[in-house]
């Protein structure tokens, strides 16, 4: 069957070949050299170049053409479930479908129609928001308490066994409220911007925009240090597992400072395009994914200092990767690629890889999952 319908002639389809033939050639000649992934050979990616603009010349048949590409994008042999995480943990997700927890073995348990999500200090439960509602959740999607709320988003839980606070972004500002839900108060009008608890018993908070990063003590409402910076509203902001680094992303820079507002590693910010980046549980290493050329490559650095040349390529692919994250022991990191609807689990060491298909399928998602958190063993 299958050859016969090799043999079946497409109405246009020759010319459809003569149209696209130019267009190939005029892009070969203006093409620039650009890294190639190590683990597709130059037959596959020159095979693939010319389906891609040959594909584009067509309609049917071409789409089909290019729906074969988007398969062939993404890690060979990956599993095509998740049946198990490769570290100890679980991990929060978030998708068109809602809040999911995802348990070190593989199982899954949607929470409720939320749109973020973040754990809890200790991973006991769960902080969502949808555009008009803050819930506390248990682990099981029962709901402890809920607060009515405008246009709420980055909702962020920490504290101590005994006494928590939840600070999230409405739109009044930036709120605080304990952790049972009492006293919702407003600590900065009109903040719209990144928000990260540095973790311990101070309830100090980091905030960001375009212009600044402060560490705010929310219980006396000072400004412990303040430091500024150019660009967009940060993409990513969060702390080490011992307060003592705090990570600052986006645009084209990775910034890490210290708990006193000293900048001990910078990246940027005439670097390429970072679409992620995650600092280790322990705060000494930390990775970063950066598009180059419709490419997306993954960067580890070992051991911050103040050497932007000290990372090492772990992984790179074709499209971008939208997340990364790090395993609780700081043993894994988790490379979200929704080009290839895969997870990728790359050990920080460079020494194994682990892959699986059909995220968005597996959580109900027409867009691809957000990881929210990996937390907790």
């Amino acid at each position: 069957m299958r050859d016969e319908l090799r043999r079946v002639e497409i109405p246009g389809e020759a010319d459809a070949f003569e149209r696209g033939w130019p267009v190939l050639e005029a892009a070969f000649a203006a093409r620039q050299p650009a890294p190639r992934p190590s683990h597709w050979p130059r037959a596959a990616a020159v095979a693939l170049a010319v389906a891609a603009v040959l594909g584009a010349a067509f309609t049917s048949p071409g789409q089909a053409v290019l729906d074969e590409i988007r398969e062939v994008v993404g890690v060979e042999r990956a599993e095509q479930a998740l049946f198990a995480l490769p570290a100890p943990g679980k991990l929060l997700v978030a998708s068109d479908s809602g809040v999911w927890v995802v348990q070190e073995d593989g199982s899954r348990r949607r929470l409720g129609d939320y749109r973020e999500a973040s754990w809890s200090p200790f991973g006991r439960f769960v902080v969502a928001a949808r555009a008009n509602e803050l819930a506390a959740l248990e682990l099981d999607g029962d709901v402890r308490w809920s607060l009515a709320r405008e246009g709420v988003n980055s909702p962020r839980w920490t504290g101590t066994e005994t006494d928590t606070r939840i600070a999230y972004v409405d739109s009044t500002g930036l709120r605080v409220v304990a952790g049972d839900g009492t006293g919702d108060r407003l600590l900065v009008r009109g903040f719209h911007g990144a928000i990260a608890w540095r973790p311990g018993d101070g309830f100090e908070l980091a905030v960001a925009n375009g212009r600044e990063v402060r560490l705010l003590d929310t219980t006396g409402g000072k400004t412990l240090w303040r430091r500024a910076r150019g660009g967009t509203i940060p993409t990513e902001m969060t702390w080490s597992s011992d307060g003592r680094r705090l990570l600052v992303a986006g645009g084209r820079s990775v910034v890490v400072f210290d708990a006193r507002g000293a900048v001990p590693y910078e990246l940027g910010p005439g670097a390429a395009p970072v679409t992620s980046a995650a600092l280790a549980p322990h705060g000494r290493s930390l990775v970063f994914a950066q598009e180059v050329d419709r490419r997306t490559q993954l960067w580890v650095v070992p051991r911050i200092r103040p050497d932007a040349g000290a990372a090492r390529r772990l992984f790179s692919g074709s499209g971008r990767f939208e997340q990364v994250a790090w395993s609780p022991d700081g043993s894994w990191v988790i490379v979200a690629w929704g080009a290839a609807d895969q997870w990728v689990f790359v050990h920080a060491n460079g020494a194994g890889i682990r892959a699986v298909s059909n995220i968005s399928r597996q959580f109900r998602s027409q867009e691809f999952p957000q990881v929210e958190g990996w937390c907790c063993p």
